[in-house]
């Protein structure tokens, strides 16, 4: 695939830079192993040029209070990427090795569709709400809640679903009224780079309100979470590197985002049509090669259907296959890296020890890339690690339940709480067991959450607040009280 994009470069301050020491780290494609471009290996004098920056643009410019700069910005920015969608399609599937098909889902054309929503949403958002006169200790007051911007927020973002996470930050938080430095993964630079450009290139946004740094150091990118004049940390990833977000950000008592792990159950009831439950969710375990949080990793049926739930998500699967993202018809591509790839390894031949079966796949696919195949495990119970932990390929564990109250305990048996499914011939039934479920998002009867009006997190150590929707806008405000006297 030819890249018609222009090379990655960061936006620090309004300007489109290198590293400050000029060096640059190899972006490869997945799907092949080959290098396709070179990204900035942003400097600390780099993040702390974008953190001035981002401050300096909050504090000294109108941006938090100018809704009519930002509804005009922000429209700008929309316009841009729909001009540009197909090379940023490109870069997508060349970049982070998604299939074509989730392009237009979560790929690109459900978060640029998310930026539109937020800016319509901005266009009638009501900033202040009069509580109206009241005498509180004999004082006649006029009460007045405002909602204001929380300031500078650090955005980092991982590998996966980039634009959409990308754009589920950065949407919002400008909206807001917030300035932000934008840090993706070292994976997936260049679709965060690309996003700067537009910014740089077809927007009014002012020098240092949006930022974009592309260091591949932790180290170096760690200040983020601990510089005092970062108010906020919006982070997608790992919850164990949330954890250290967290942990980092509290001296300074920033507020915290975090949309972390997940490992979700898709439960089928004795009276659904198992076969059509298994056969969906081995599908969805194959999407982008189970490279998403809130995949179905666990797929929990009736004990007197096992076998038959077994063999369906096998054949499913064995139906897919694994093929290159740029096939149009491909559904499960490769893992993001080579680290990726022995990961997921690692744990398939941990199942092996742990007693399981693989009913298809179960190895790596000896070709360029980082390919695994897609599999299905069998045999191992929930308290199995490849049931209790997060693997991020295309692995399935099916696990029998002995009825509804078996079927919840073992979805709820888990440190995470993202997503999840239930399915019944008897759609009460399916929400009365979804409402048992501790999930922040759960499908019924094949019912679909994903959208830019609908919040999305999770319970537990799945993360802490919203993304999307009015309640992911407000994770971007502080509230205010104002009295006076009436």
């Amino acid at each position: 695939m030819t890249i018609s994009t222009p090379a990655a470069q960061q936006l620090v301050d309004g300007k489109l830079v290198a590293a400050s020491d000029g060096t640059t780290y190899p972006i490869l494609n997945p799907a092949t192993g080959l290098e396709i471009g070179q990204a900035p290996d942003g400097t600390p004098a780099d993040v702390e040029g974008a953190i001035a920056a981002a401050r300096r643009a909050f504090d000294e410019t109108d941006w938090s209070t100018n809704t009519e700069l930002r509804v005009r910005c922000l429209r700008q920015l929309h316009q841009a990427l729909l001009d540009h969608a197909d090379a940023f399609r490109d870069l997508t599937t060349a970049e982070v090795g998604m299939p074509g098909f989730m392009m237009g889902a979560a790929g690109f054309d459900v978060p640029v569709e998310g930026l539109k929503w937020v800016t319509d949403l901005l266009e009638s958002y009501e900033f202040e709400t009069d509580l109206g006169v009241a005498k509180p200790m004999g004082i006649k007051s006029r009460r007045t809640v405002r909602r204001e911007a929380v300031g500078v927020v650090a955005a980092i973002t991982p590998w996966n679903v980039p634009t959409q996470i990308n754009l589920a930050k950065v949407g919002p938080a400008l909206a807001a009224g917030c300035t932000v430095v934008l840090k993706p993964a070292p994976d997936t630079p260049w679709v965060a780079c690309e996003l700067g450009r537009l910014v740089a290139e077809h927007t009014d946004i002012p020098a240092g309100v949006f930022n974009v740094v592309t260091p591949r150091s932790n180290e170096v990118a760690a200040v983020l979470s601990t510089d005092p004049r970062v108010d906020m940390v919006s982070f997608t990833g790992s919850t164990q590197v949330g954890r250290a977000i967290m942990a980092a950000a509290a001296p300074t008592l920033k507020k915290v985002f975090l949309e972390l792990g997940g490992k979700s159950a898709a439960i089928a009831l004795d009276d659904a049509d198992v076969a059509s439950v298994a056969g969906a969710t081995a599908f969805t375990a194959c999407i982008h090669a189970g490279q998403g949080c809130a995949i179905t990793t666990r797929l929990i049926v009736p004990r007197e259907k096992y076998d038959e739930a077994v063999q369906v998500a096998a054949a499913t699967m064995e139906s897919i296959g694994a093929k290159d993202p740029a096939d149009p018809g491909a559904i499960c591509g490769p893992v993001i890296s080579q680290v990726q790839r022995d990961r997921v390894e690692a744990y398939l031949r941990l199942a092996e020890e742990e007693g399981g079966s693989f009913a298809t796949g179960g190895h790596v696919i000896d070709q360029a890339g980082f390919w695994i195949e897609p599999t299905v495990i069998a045999g191992l119970d929930n308290s199995s690690r490849l049931a209790q932990e997060e693997i991020f390929g295309p692995v399935l564990v099916v696990i029998p339940h002995d009825g509804d109250d078996d079927a919840v305990r073992i979805a709820n048996d888990s440190a995470y709480g993202l997503s999840g499914s239930v399915d019944s011939g008897d759609v009460e039934r399916a929400k009365a067991v979804a409402a048992r479920i501790r999930t922040g998002t759960i499908a019924v009867n094949g019912g679909v959450w994903f959208s830019p009006d609908a919040p999305f997190g999770g319970y537990k150590q799945s993360g802490i607040g919203r993304e999307m929707g009015v309640a992911g806008f407000e994770e971007y405000l502080e509230t205010k009280t104002v009295a006076e006297p009436a």
